[in-house]
Formats: structure tokens, C-alpha cells, sequence
């Protein structure tokens, strides 16, 4: 008898996104994100795959220019495109602006990724509770 030993698919790292509770009123910040770099190829997957599915599909993500290093014009996310916009507004450097057709647009504010947890924690309460 031979004895196999698998090692265990890696596990994907724990979305880091707080979500402000819909009490009907329009926010300004709907969320708040705290991604683990700035590859937006890498960190948008996990971020449209743990939104709320009445959001829809998001089909255009927008981030700031001067923030965010350059990125492709779209990245395929599981079997759809997903266009991204960068802008160089200076209105909302710390944000993610996410676009679905027909159901809405909703602003995350970004955590930087190298905040430490507690800073990081910090702000992403006071963008969800209104305090942003």
C-alpha cells in the first residue's frame, strides 16, 4: 500500500470589506475596503466575487489614477469583462467607485494596504457607520 499525502488547495485570504447597513437614505460611502495591495488584477476577483448579489454584476469599476499604478483597461473576472476606469479627480483619491447597469453605483472607501490593522479597522467603522 502507498500512502499519498495531498497538500491542501490554498486557502483564499478573508475579504477585507465592511458594508454600511441601507437605511434609505442616499450615502456618500457605502463601504469600505481594505485591499492587501494595489494590483487591481489581483485584488478586484475577490472583491466583486464577495458583494452582495443585489448589486448585480458590476460591469465598470472606477479608482483613482494618482492613486491606483497603471492597470489594463479590463480584467476578465470569472466569465465576464469588467472595464476599468482610472481618473485623476482629485475629489476621491481613497475610493472605488463600482458601476452595475440598471441597479446602481456604490463607493468604497480603500484602506490603504499597508494600514495596520487596528488604524485599518478604525476607518473602516467610521466609513460604515456614517462618521465617513
Amino acid at each position: 500500500m502507498t500512502l499519498v499525502l495531498r497538500t491542501p488547495p490554498p486557502s483564499r485570504p478573508v475579504l477585507r470589506l465592511r458594508l454600511a447597513p441601507r437605511r434609505g437614505m442616499p450615502r456618500s460611502i457605502d463601504g469600505a475596503w481594505w485591499p492587501r495591495s494595489y494590483d487591481l488584477t489581483a485584488e478586484l476577483p475577490s472583491l466583486l466575487a464577495g458583494l452582495p448579489r443585489a448589486w448585480g454584476h458590476i460591469t465598470s469599476v472606477m479608482v483613482n489614477g494618482a492613486t491606483w499604478p497603471a492597470a489594463p483597461g479590463h480584467v476578465l473576472v470569472g466569465d465576464r469583462i469588467v472595464r476599468l476606469r482610472r481618473t485623476l479627480a482629485a475629489s476621491a483619491p481613497n475610493t472605488v467607485i463600482l458601476l452595475s447597469p440598471g441597479r446602481g453605483r456604490w463607493d468604497l472607501l480603500v484602506v490603504p494596504p499597508d494600514t495596520d490593522e487596528e488604524s485599518a479597522e478604525r476607518l473602516m467603522a467610521a466609513a460604515t457607520d456614517g462618521r465617513a
